[in-house]
């Protein structure tokens, strides 16, 4: 049937009403949370992330992050990131929201941590919506899986999968590099984070000793980390031949970190580990290495392996 040329002006707002009504219901989508099933419309503009996983993931699918939680050990976001955040407000840090802080920021949409506490998000959902994850942290895929997730809630589900597949690849082009350039039997690795107490060594599981492992190396030192746990206790320096591999991946958190490992440097202890005699102990950026996670954050920890295997003597 024809519609008439000109519409009563009954039935054509009527006809607008359903078609608005229509591309309203087709932009909506159900997102699973650690607190169950939250309702998000369209593309949200104005994103506050209270963890750093998650700006990472908002930044690299192109949403517009307008604040963010300090990185550990830091006054602001993570230097890897800085470019990208632009100036974003600081709403916090890892473990406390400034709740005025995040009213102030005008979000749509509030990405936050797991382990968030129920308390957490029911204030939080007064402000905007809120997703917080509850995929298990630790895990080789973690990273990926909070990709999925925060990039859904943005609604913007198809360019997460292009830069996880950017990631794959990227690692697959290292792990060749890896190959080519480290024999089999030498490729064990640790990762530590050296704090002003001294190093504590990380678990397998995190996301940056994960990347390693996808890049060839045989991360060590699970036995030394209980279960759950990011990393071990404070190892002493009588202990640091807990942390003897072929290749060591030690980071910092910020300058009193940095003061209390060139001290060690300078122990008999220190010298004698295997990695420190062959010029394989890689110093690199706690904020980055032991604190982010993210697509971004990814490509950034490769090209520093990259880098490291290169660069060997």
């Amino acid at each position: 049937m024809r519609l008439p040329a000109i519409l009563p002006p009954s039935m054509l707002a009527g006809l607008l009403l359903t078609m608005i009504s229509g591309l309203s219901l087709a932009d909506e989508r159900t997102v699973d949370t650690a607190f169950g099933k939250v309702t998000i419309e369209g593309q949200p503009q104005r994103i506050v992330t209270l963890y750093e996983g998650a700006l990472d993931t908002a930044l690299a699918v192109g949403a517009h992050a307008v604040g963010a939680v300090i990185t550990r050990g830091g006054t602001d976001v993570a230097d890897y990131i800085k470019p990208r955040a632009g100036d974003i407000a600081i709403v916090g840090t890892p473990g406390e929201t400034n709740l005025e802080a995040v009213i102030a920021a005008r979000p749509d949409l509030i990405l936050a941590a797991p382990r968030t506490s129920r308390e957490q998000f029911e204030l939080l959902s007064h402000i905007a919506p809120v997703v917080a994850s509850d995929i298990p942290l630790f895990q080789p895929d973690t990273w990926k899986r909070e990709t999925r997730l925060y990039a859904e809630a943005l609604g913007r589900a198809g360019e997460a999968e292009d830069i996880i597949r950017r990631v794959e690849t990227r690692a697959a082009e290292v792990a060749a590099v890896v190959e080519q350039a480290v024999q089999d039997n030498e490729r064990d690795a640790i990762l530590a984070r050296w704090m002003p107490q001294g190093p504590m060594i990380m678990s397998t599981g995190i996301f940056s000793a994960s990347l390693l492992k996808a890049a060839g190396f045989d991360i060590r030192g699970q036995s030394l980390v209980d279960e759950g746990r990011p990393h071990s206790q404070t190892l002493s320096l009588e202990n640091l031949s807990a942390m003897n591999q072929n290749w060591i991946f030690l980071a910092t958190l910020n300058e009193d970190g940095r003061k209390a490992l060139d001290a060690a440097k300078a122990s008999p202890a220190f010298a004698r580990l295997e990695a420190v005699e062959t010029d394989q102990v890689i110093p690199v950026d706690g904020q980055l290495w032991t604190s982010a996670s993210g697509p971004l954050a990814a490509l950034a920890i490769l090209d520093e392996i990259e880098d490291a295997v290169r660069s060997r003597p």
